[in-house]
């Protein structure tokens, strides 16, 4: 394996059992690492201001009350969030990962606590040395704890608008459309934004006899059957 390899993010992919193909980015060791690092430093500041707390309490209850929130933002932070934050601690969210199970789906409480408990094990010797070197040396990325719980960390594609259709009044084609004719009528009307406007004509009148209408008038026909494809009534 060439040693530079977990250097960068490769894809993942999925079929899922409807024949759908699903692929994601994997993350590598360095965004991981990066994520750690905030959500340790917020960890850290979360315990100094229990810490103040204790202190302020005073003898044994202020300690009890100490290693109480102790065990729970050591153990349950990354777990919780997870769990209930789509896969994303603040730390990963703010690299733009998140955990998800090795098919892709959402992760589970079960598997982000298996991965969560087993920080342990990637921690020794001292530092998450075993866990790095699982990192770079898996092909997926996976440290100890995800290689036992089945998940992936992938960086989580980024929302994006559904495109605008051009203002028309929707209309049925004038006969049956083949699928290739549907899709390139569909595509047109889709991307009325980001072509430009002789070139929409262009293309529209390479079907203006077929669809017995004269050149000029044919975009906005083929506007108005591309609406009624999508759903448009």
């Amino acid at each position: 394996m060439n040693p530079s390899r977990s250097l960068f993010d490769i894809s993942h992919a999925v079929e899922t059992p409807e024949g759908v193909d699903m692929q994601a980015d994997l993350a590598g060791p360095v965004v991981r690492s990066l994520a750690f690092v905030i959500d340790f430093s917020i960890r850290c500041l979360a315990m100094f201001i229990i810490m103040i707390a204790a202190l302020l309490l005073g003898g044994n209850v202020g300690w009890a009350v100490w290693l109480l929130f102790y065990f729970l933002v050591e153990w349950w932070y990354p777990v919780l969030f997870e769990t209930f934050r789509g896969g994303q601690t603040p730390g990963k969210k703010a690299m733009g990962i998140t955990v998800v199970n090795d098919d892709l789906t959402p992760v589970t409480l079960g598997g982000s606590l298996i991965r969560n408990l087993l920080r342990a094990a990637d921690f020794l010797p001292s530092f998450y040395t075993f866990g790095l070197i699982s990192m770079t040396m898996h092909p997926q990325f996976q440290r100890l704890g995800d290689i036992a719980a089945g998940t992936l960390v992938i960086h989580k594609a980024a929302e994006t608008s559904a495109p605008s259709l051009p203002d028309t009044t929707p209309a049925p084609p004038p006969f049956e459309l083949h699928e290739s004719e549907q899709t390139a009528v569909v595509e047109l009307s889709l991307r009325h934004e980001s072509l430009t406007d002789s070139r929409q004509q262009e293309l529209a009148a390479i079907v203006a006899e077929t669809m017995g209408k004269k050149p000029d008038s044919a975009l906005n026909y083929l506007r108005s059957i591309g609406a009624w494809l999508l759903g448009s009534r």
